[in-house]
């Protein structure tokens, strides 16, 4: 189906535009062939279909190496966490994930006390996974 085609506005032989549904002419109005013979000057089969293979063979690996190092990283930080929270005991100077820093005066099962100041004697309750960093331990020597 020939849409535009026009051959007579500038010189002889010479198509301004042309849009069809088969194969690009050549000046003599012939169908192009490539130098194998194809018709219409299209790539030949095959020629770059191995390139997506390849990309996809070479990614599904890389995706699965950076989900186990994720997940080795992660276990890791965890072991570490909780030898942290184990370890708190009473006089220890720590920090909390809000910023507050004081010394454990108690230590329960899921929670720890802290005396923040010692002028007034205050006294915060904090849940024990809220211990961020402890700054001070009381076994190291001042």
């Amino acid at each position: 189906m020939n849409l535009l085609h026009a051959s007579n506005s500038i010189g002889p032989g010479l198509i301004l535009a042309q849009a069809s549904d088969g194969p690009p002419l050549t000046d003599e109005g012939a169908p192009a062939t490539t130098a194998d013979g194809a018709p219409g000057g299209a790539a030949p089969a095959g020629g770059q279909q191995g390139g997506a293979d390849f990309l996809i063979l070479l990614l599904i690996p890389m995706v699965v190496l950076m989900f186990v190092f994720s997940a080795f990283g992660q276990r890791k930080e965890k072991k570490k966490r909780d030898a942290l929270l184990s370890s708190i005991k009473k006089h220890d100077h720590v920090r909390t994930i809000g910023g507050v820093i004081g010394s454990i005066v108690e230590v329960k099962t899921d929670t720890v006390v802290l005396k923040v100041d010692e002028s007034s004697n205050t006294r915060m309750t904090f849940s024990r996974d809220a211990v961020q960093q402890v700054i001070d331990s009381s076994d190291t020597p001042s």
